[in-house]
């Protein structure tokens, strides 16, 4: 049956989460359709008012006392407008987002950083906690700053960095002096998603550790990490999530790693009493001492916003809508964009494949260049892939359907 119009007009009216597009703020009138959700996604209402409130209601009446000042009416720098100090934000929302988000027990998420420097701190403790042995081992189809992190790391210690294309190489290169084993959740190119249990589960039995991107998995997949014994996990919060531009970065670091957790940038909030301004560094208890510097508290209130779309929709419901959306791409393009020359590069089983369906040709860059000129915002990766990015709440049946048939049409 070749796939029409009204058939994703149907599923957008069957779609329990068609709702959910109303809480974003509209699109400019020359956007078509926004598919670039697994790069940035769109705003909301809800993240616009929540930082409104911060500026003229938190901050303009609790100034300088709102990082400390619960704003309960208790006390005597109470100046209302909030239920806990700006600088209880990082574990309190990390605790928000690892409950919904990851799967993750109260106390192992922070929120802080960016990814690049979440990873580095991540990669360098877990090999502080495997002191004795000398290899670090990723894939060279992990995301670039990862790479560029891991070759820093390696040279600056003096380890051996192994290269593993692909799972089964991952499994063939781990021994007994695999220190660190880091991966990404989702291929950033294809959207295929790893064996994140079956890979954790590998690198322990040899006595390695793993560090987990997420960056293209938090808000549309349901990582587990906690059942699943992940070490440790980093990822953004701006992609499916949706928390803005640059929003801070989360990090995820198992309790039975909290003991010996070091962690090689000391700043002054990770320490045991930041405000004693003592001399010399004593890391905080718990989660707490991945945090270096100040922490970004519109970032973060636009991350605690973005967790509770989330859990409203409820992650069972979105990972099901993003399968769905990447069915309907997958099999409207395999009809109308393969005969093109326009290969799907993305696994065909929703369970195996992440928020994206990706298409290859040698043009792909130039195709997605005139997809955005008529209104379509896709994007592109080296050397020949186009990325449809499917976020599951503001993304319409419709939409999806709309923007191959004109990618058709500019592909003939």
């Amino acid at each position: 049956m070749r796939i029409d119009r009204q058939h994703a007009l149907a599923l957008d009216a069957a779609d329990p989460l068609r709702e959910f597009a109303d809480r974003f703020l509209p699109a400019p009138g020359d956007v078509v359709a926004y598919l670039d959700g697994n790069s940035l996604g769109r705003p909301t209402t809800a993240i616009a008012d929540r930082l409104d409130q911060l500026v003229r209601t938190e901050w303009a009446g609790r100034l300088i006392r709102g990082w400390t000042d619960r704003g309960d009416g208790g006390g005597e720098n109470d100046s209302g407008g909030g239920g806990e100090g700006w600088m209880d934000l990082p574990e309190a929302v990390g605790d928000e987002l690892g409950a919904v988000c990851l799967g993750a027990g109260p106390g192992t998420t922070v929120i802080a950083d960016s990814t690049t420097v979440n990873f580095y701190k991540c990669v360098r403790a877990a090999v502080r906690l495997r002191p004795d042995r000398t290899r670090l081992l990723t894939d060279p189809a992990h995301f670039p700053t990862n790479r560029y992190v891991l070759e820093g790391i390696a040279g600056e210690l003096g380890l051996e960095l192994v290269w593993a294309d692909g799972a089964d190489a991952v499994r063939e290169a781990l021994d007994e002096r695999t220190a660190v084993v880091a991966l990404g959740h989702v291929d950033y190119r294809t959207g295929a998603v790893a064996d994140l249990p079956g890979l954790t589960t590998a690198a322990h039995d040899v006595g390695a550790l793993v560090v987990w991107d997420l960056c293209h998995s938090v808000g549309v997949l349901e990582p587990a990490v906690e059942s699943a014994g992940v070490d440790f996990a980093v990822g953004c919060t701006y992609k499916f999530l949706g928390a803005g531009p640059g929003s801070p970065a989360f990090c995820y670091v198992a309790l039975e790693h909290h003991r010996f957790l070091d962690q090689p940038i000391w700043g002054w909030l990770g320490r045991e009493d930041p405000f004693e301004m003592a001399q010399g560094y004593v890391p905080a208890p718990g989660i707490r001492r991945m945090i270096s510097g100040t922490p970004s508290v519109p970032g973060i209130l636009a991350v605690r916003e973005a967790v509770a779309l989330a859990a409203e929709a409820g992650l069972p419901q979105i990972r099901a809508k993003a399968a769905a959306l990447g069915d309907l791409a997958t099999s409207v393009a395999r009809q109308r964009l393969e005969p093109l020359g326009l290969q799907v590069v993305s696994p065909a089983d929703g369970a195996l494949r992440g928020g994206q369906v990706s298409l290859a040709r040698a043009d792909a860059r130039d195709l997605c260049g005139a997809l955005l000129s008529r209104g379509v915002i896709t994007d592109f990766r080296t050397p020949d892939i186009l990325r449809l990015g499917l976020s599951p709440l503001p993304t319409t049946f419709g939409e999806v359907f709309d923007a191959l048939v004109l990618l058709e049409s500019l592909a003939g």
